[in-house]
């Protein structure tokens, strides 16, 4: 996991107030170091409340990488925009660091990572040399925070033990009264601090406190530690920012996500505040106060969900309508494996173009009756791919019913229910997947849900372990070649734009991503992996929850082969990528259905600066497939990688990638020892070349 991209790269081609946040202090020095060292970095972004900057690195005086022990700086007193840090530092070792914008959770003084430097080569300090002008260099050295030889990367951190909640407004969620549902609405939501404070303040008294006062500053004396930013992906350059005074406006068909960060969701409120214009208000007049609603926190008990909420006025409450909000609550992955050492969150390397993945494996198996003689998403599948040059395989991964996550495309399976040659309509039973086990999967006579609906099997291979149905995560991360990336997409089920959903999964979401999560971080070892999912939801939360694997947000695009989705998110390729840049995310899989119906979508990703991949059936042909690795997609997913790959050495980019740096690691030390051996040669020589002078009859 330490090393996931090995060393093919060598590194990557505000103004801010004195802050009173406080981080936690390093670990004592175990023993003192023995050099004094003083970083500074420029801060050219303006950071918010509780924001401060912080450096890590490798040794127990800036942390060991773990952000509860990072060290603190400090503005400087004549240039606030620059920062800095007088630290012992061992001598004899090579530093490596960090910056990292954090915050602190007054309360539990636990830190929040905000934004870090995810550049692949960090900052470094060679060991000391004692020079006086090494020292005055460094003395002087101002750094740019998230900048590296010009090379910017800072990103959104994880969450440690902080909680986020999503705020979502979309497909016109706003029902008020005639007079007034033509008006742009401007929405604000504010966090409120329940905590009951010295004073015995109960919830009640609270809210009519905050209700007496100038509602437009939404009560901010009762306001907690919290940060709360705002996104509307109609704006084609979509980025979360802090929400203005009077809110954020609501267009028709607008799409609004508000990211509220807190650290204890429990004792939190939330007050939406709507606002809009007079008709005959003049320019410099600001909005008027329209309504409101509190939503408290015995509403967010679930990961997810939708709010149908009213919308009062006034003191009186008078009802003006009702408003819809759909919510996500992400928690953090506890106990955290993630540190401030390494990411790859949104990390390619340039020579990554054109790769071809193996979907399924080796490709479907269920929906011709003539091609793949193995069974889709199985070890021996996955296995195939690899063989006949797979950089990366694709597959579906989710639970069984006690929580373990195993590779499975459909929902559903069926049993039979009587041990015979010939099927018939009696003898099979359909079951939803998430009600069996792992062991009934395993022990059951399971068919596939084609083999059910057309009452015939098709795999007659019950002895063979590697073509078995439902092989484990944790198998394919142990048995498949580790130069082979996983593309693992998480199955989760969406509501359509009809209202119906593709299943009905039981799964809290947050316990769901976790199970896997948990099995990829510990099993990964240095293994390329991009996760993805049609959910956008699951992506913000695969995003959220660990810092290390790139996520990628799978699309269904426009199309006539499959229905639409509920969320718009996911529906086109310019909802895909305004969505993946404003969650931070590695890029996009798109369909190629609606890439090959309009080329030019391309570029939407690209020129954004993300990766794009594509699925799809129209992929298995190789005409398509150099076709489109010609517009400059980064991978291909297609089936039959034994028949539609046109490479010529049958082996993975990154097998390629590892054995080309393992190369050049034996050749640079190569180089290092001859160098060593002529330095001890020509002193050797030099020695030998010195005549002996006989002090005892010099004269002086």
């Amino acid at each position: 996991m330490q090393r996931w991209w090995f060393l093919e790269e060598k590194g990557d081609s505000a103004n801010s107030g004195s802050s009173t946040t406080v981080v936690k202090k390093a670990k004592s020095l175990k023993p003192p170091g023995d050099r004094r060292h003083k970083f500074r970095v420029l801060v050219t972004q303006e950071l918010l409340k509780d924001e401060t900057i912080a450096v890590t690195g490798n040794c127990e005086a800036l942390g060991n990488w773990e952000p509860e022990h990072c060290a603190q700086m400090l503005p400087e007193q004549d240039n606030t925009n620059i920062w800095s840090l007088e630290i012992d530092l061992p001598r004899d070792v090579a530093i490596s660091y960090r910056y990292l914008i954090c915050s602190i959770d007054p309360s539990s003084e636990n830190v929040h990572v905000r934004r870090f430097e995810t550049h692949i080569t960090s900052r470094s300090i060679p060991v000391d040399c004692s020079s006086d002008k090494v020292h005055m260099d460094q003395e002087a050295r101002i750094d740019t925070l998230g900048d590296i030889d010009g090379s910017v990367r800072l990103d959104k951190g994880w969450l440690t033990t902080e909680t986020i909640i999503q705020f979502k407004f979309f497909d016109n969620p706003f029902l008020l009264k005639e007079r007034i549902k033509n008006r742009l609405l401007y929405v604000k939501i504010t966090p409120m601090n329940l905590r009951i404070n010295a004073e015995n303040q109960n919830i009640t008294t609270l809210l009519e406190e905050s209700l007496s006062s100038d509602t437009r500053d939404n009560g901010t004396e009762h306001q907690g530690y919290a940060f709360t930013e705002v996104v509307s992906l109609r704006n084609p350059n979509t980025m979360y920012e802090q929400q203005s005074q009077f809110g954020c406006p609501y267009h028709p068909d607008d799409f609004i996500v508000f990211n509220v960060t807190v650290a204890e969701p429990e004792n939190v409120a939330y007050l939406v505040d709507l606002f809009t214009y007079s008709s005959r208000s003049k320019s410099d007049e600001p909005p008027y106060h329209l309504g409101y609603h509190y939503i408290l926190p015995n509403l967010l008990k679930k990961s997810k969900g939708m709010l149908e909420l009213p919308v009062t006025c006034g003191s009186k409450h008078r009802p003006l309508g009702m408003m819809r909000i759909e919510y996500l609550k992400i928690t953090p992955l506890l106990p955290s494996k993630c540190n401030l050492e390494r990411s790859y969150i949104r990390y390619w390397n340039k020579q990554w173009t054109g790769l071809d993945v193996g979907h399924r494996g080796s490709g479907t198996s269920f929906k011709t009756s003539e091609g793949n003689v193995i069974r889709e998403n199985t070890i021996a599948s996955l296995k195939k791919a690899v063989a006949h040059g797979a950089d990366m395989v694709e597959f579906d991964v989710q639970l069984s019913k006690d929580r373990v996550p195993v590779i499975y495309h459909d929902f559903d399976v069926y049993v039979s229910l009587k041990r015979k040659t010939t099927l018939e309509a009696n003898d099979m039973l359909e079951l939803p997947m998430r009600e069996l086990t792992l062991e009934q999967l395993k022990n059951l006579k399971v068919y596939h849900v084609v083999e059910g609906r057309n009452r015939e099997a098709k795999f007659f291979d019950e002895d063979l372990d590697e073509h078995q149905p439902f092989p484990q995560l944790a198998d394919a991360l142990d048995l498949i070649d580790p130069h082979c990336g996983f593309n693992i997409e998480i199955k989760w089920s969406q509501k359509l734009k009809d209202g119906t959903m593709e299943s009905d999964l039981l799964f809290d979401t947050n316990l769901y991503v976790d199970c896997i999560l948990k099995v990829v971080l510990e099993k990964a070892g240095d293994r390329r992996i991009v996760f993805s999912c049609f959910d956008a939801d699951i992506c913000t939360m695969l995003r959220l929850k660990q810092n290390l694997y790139p996520v990628m947000f799978l699309t269904l695009g426009v199309t006539s082969r499959y229905p639409s989705y509920h969320d718009p998110r996911c529906n086109s390729i310019e909802m895909a990528v305004r969505n993946a840049c404003a969650s931070e995310l590695l890029g996009i899989v798109a369909h190629t259905e609606d890439l090959l119906r309009d080329q030019t979508q391309v570029n939407l990703a690209t020129e954004k600066g993300l990766i794009i991949f594509c699925w799809g059936d129209d992929n298995n042909c190789k005409d398509t497939i150099k076709h489109l690795k010609s517009l400059g997609i980064h991978a291909i997913i297609y089936d039959k990688m034994d028949i539609y790959s046109d490479k010529a050495i049958k082996e993975s980019v990154f097998l390629v990638g590892a054995r080309e740096s393992q190369a050049s690691i034996l050749q640079q030390i190569d180089i290092e020892n001859r160098s060593e051996q002529t330095i001890h040669s020509e002193n050797l020589n030099q020695d030998e070349a010195t005549p002996t002078i006989d002090r005892s009859t010099t004269t002086l």
